[in-house]
């Protein structure tokens, strides 16, 4: 056989183990997206113990000039999916892209610039709520409210813990995981290396523009981060966003992901 038809052969193959590869990859990660899966899949990865589902909140708000609206249903998708990777008996919801945001007449919070999408406290909750009674008739045990935005954190945990007792005879229980959010040692981190508070900021700063470079690359205007773009009037800005890199990112994603392993864990070990 002349050497270029080997070649092509060696090359053809290495192309099907690709494509098999890219397939494997695509169905491992159906396997953990209820959305992408069917009824009966759904029911027999629950009958074979995949009794954790995760129920990813998120947010619709401006983000600055540099960053995408759909910024932490981005950042909360790509660290559900590495969550449920980890622990191995977890599934995931669709991502709820619409939490709490502000008033709405007048307007605040982040409902002060266009293209916010907010919902009231009352609405997530019953929201909320409806979702875990529909996976706790799946057959889902332990079921985690894991929230990327800072107003959403508070009614998760007042829904998490009203559906707990009132679902202890059954043994489901609901959590709001905290500790992805608030005790996963970003900051901490981002400090140690050398950045500022007043970069990290509380909103479209250096530490969401670098876990959205992470997670989402194309989500980022890398041309807007002068401040030239932002630091003129209202901007959707809090904290200086310059510095932020995709390698960064990564680092704070793995903080917030291997604390709400832990803390799932720790639930699932009936030490939360």
């Amino acid at each position: 056989m002349q050497r270029r038809h080997v070649l092509a052969l060696a090359l053809a193959g290495a192309g099907a183990l690709a494509a098999t590869g890219a397939a494997a990859a695509t169905q491992e990660r159906g396997r953990r997206f209820i959305a992408d899966m069917t009824w009966i899949e759904l029911r027999a990865a629950v009958a074979a113990g995949a009794t954790v589902a995760l129920v990813p909140t998120g947010g619709s708000e401006e983000n600055g000039p540099h960053m995408a609206i759909g910024k932490h249903n981005a950042i909360v998708r790509y660290c559900a999916d590495a969550i449920a990777a980890r622990l191995g008996n977890a599934l995931i919801a669709p991502v709820l892209p619409y939490v709490p945001e502000g008033g709405f007449d007048p307007p605040t919070g982040n409902m002060a610039l266009p293209g916010t999408l907010g919902l009231s406290e009352a609405a997530f909750a019953a929201v909320l709520r409806d979702i875990a009674r529909s996976l706790s008739l799946a057959g889902f045990t332990l079921i985690c409210f894991l929230g990327d935005h800072g107003q959403s954190q508070g009614v998760q945990q007042s829904v998490a813990e009203a559906l707990t007792r009132e679902w202890q005879a059954k043994r489901v229980r609901v959590a709001s995981l905290a500790r992805y959010y608030s005790a996963n040692g970003e900051e901490d981190w981002l400090l140690a290396h050398g950045f500022s508070a007043a970069e990290i900021g509380q909103h479209a700063g250096l530490l969401d523009t670098a876990e959205l470079m992470a997670a989402a690359p194309g989500s980022v205007r890398e041309a807007l981060l002068s401040p030239a773009t932002w630091s003129r009037g209202p901007s959707g800005v809090d904290g200086d966003p310059t510095r932020a890199t995709a390698a960064i990112g990564t680092a704070l994603l793995e903080l917030k992901i291997a604390a709400a392993v832990a803390e799932i864990r720790s639930l699932l070990a009936g030490r939360g």
